[in-house]
């Protein structure tokens, strides 16, 4: 991937990523649930009209007392199709309030979590197979079911809504108005066509080409490194009118400002998306030839030489005279060349797994999986701060009222109208994730 899209937009850039370096982790109060005398529902949550705005910042002020709280306990479901296995069942009990002014709207998310999972999908170095490779970010299984190795995913949560009405299931079914799992197709690139269960797909897609759907992702190991949250969006991306006649498994998650531009020519015949500019969290990982004729394997791209213990590269250490420092060639026996220097993985465990094959973890040098940069654009319409206290995740964030969006990408909260939504937690894990369907914002005028 191209990282570089042109020295001007990289010079900006880097003024955004040098403010917002650091994520507050010092906290290590724990989380403070509500106080005595507030409103408590399971169902509905209430914003009240404020007239002092709270800092972002992962400190709960007191004035979110005045905030009624919604306890929640998203809960990850069986849909059947094996989708969610090793994690069916689960529970995320948290708590949202919210404010808002005449220009925002403000949230307040917490939730109990024993582990700050931000190491995702770290780069690690196996001596048996002489191998850069990458830790999985779901649980892995054997034949009889068992753990084989934890997942290295990452803590998130998100927050879908119905954007102008325009999805009628929304209104009753919340998030599970887009989510189509175990759909079955006709596969029509083999000859002759041949029916397939779709059975450990699960994609969102709308049900229409007009029905949209906000949604809010807040990846705690990398969004909030900017004091940010991504703004999304699901649409119809072809939707069953297409998937039904020429195959395939619809998925019409796409970020803000994408828009469809054209039909593919090739199966399953789908719409096509503009592309964004180089944003968010990028791949860490390239391709290259065991000592430079060899066969082709996957090794980092960049990093930081000697450093310890960090999970990102900030986009700005990529250019010229930054910090980090990119690999250009790999030996048969795993040892990284970088201008002025090598990385031999095989003196120690400090690039490798470390404590219990299963449940361990890696050493102190491995590196990361992605390269971090600021969203911009309608991706950044959103403010976020992050703390974890040692026992859990306090989350502020914000956004207008009314965005700037002329695309019908973001939800409208300016008419103050009920807001039906839906509201997810990922517990380090990548695509598994506890569900809250069926809730209601409303505002308190």
């Amino acid at each position: 991937m191209k990282l570089i899209k042109s020295k001007q937009f990289w010079i900006i850039t880097t003024v955004m990523l040098s403010l917002g370096y650091v994520v507050s982790c010092t906290k290590r109060d724990q989380i403070i649930i509500p106080g005595a005398g507030a409103t408590v529902s399971t169902t509905t949550l209430v914003s009240v009209k404020t007239t002092t705005a709270p800092t972002i910042d992962g400190t709960v002020e007191s004035l979110w007392k005045n905030a009624p709280a919604l306890d929640i306990t998203p809960t990850v479901p069986d849909p059947g199709n094996g989708l969610f296995t090793g994690y069916n069942g689960q529970t995320y009990p948290a708590t949202l309030q919210s404010m808002y002014d005449d220009q925002y709207i403000y949230f307040l998310a917490q939730w109990s979590d024993p582990t700050q999972s931000v190491y995702v999908a770290t780069w690690y170095f196996d001596p048996v197979a002489q191998l850069w490779a990458q830790e999985p970010t779901s649980k892995t299984f054997d034949s009889n079911g068992n753990v084989t190795r934890d997942g290295f995913g990452e803590d998130k949560f998100a927050m879908l809504f119905n954007i102008d009405n325009s999805t009628p299931k929304f209104i009753s079914q919340t998030c599970y108005a887009s989510c189509h799992v175990f759909q079955p197709y006709t596969n029509f690139a083999v000859s002759p066509p041949v029916e397939v269960s779709n059975a450990n797909n699960g994609n969102h897609y709308t049900n229409g080409a007009s029905e949209k759907i906000d949604m809010w992702w807040c990846h705690l190991s990398r969004d909030v490194i900017f004091n940010q949250m991504d703004d999304d969006y699901q649409d119809w991306a072809g939707g069953p009118a297409i998937t039904n006649l020429t195959g395939g498994s619809a998925n019409g998650r796409h970020v803000d400002d994408l828009v469809v531009n054209g039909t593919s020519t090739t199966w399953p015949y789908g719409p096509t998306y503009t592309t964004a500019l180089p944003q968010g969290a990028l791949n860490n990982k390239q391709t290259l030839k065991l000592n430079g004729t060899g066969s082709k394997v996957s090794v980092p791209m960049w990093i930081y030489p000697d450093a310890s213990n960090y999970y990102y590269v900030l986009a700005s250490d990529t250019l010229a005279g930054g910090k980090a420092v990119k690999i250009t060639g790999v030996s048969s026996t795993g040892v990284l060349t970088y201008a002025g220097g090598k990385i031999d993985p095989n003196s120690g465990t400090d690039y490798q797994r470390t404590g219990d094959p299963v449940f361990g973890g890696d050493g102190p040098k491995c590196f990361p999986s992605y390269i971090a940069s600021p969203l911009i654009g309608g991706r950044a319409d959103i403010t976020a701060s992050a703390i974890y206290t040692g026992s859990g995740w306090i989350v502020e964030y914000k956004r207008k009222l009314k965005t700037g969006d002329v695309l019908k990408q973001d939800v409208d909260f300016s008419s103050l109208q009920d807001q039906p939504f839906g509201f997810a937690i990922w517990n380090k894990s990548n695509n598994q994730h506890g569900i809250q369907p069926y809730l209601l914002l409303t505002f308190k005028k």
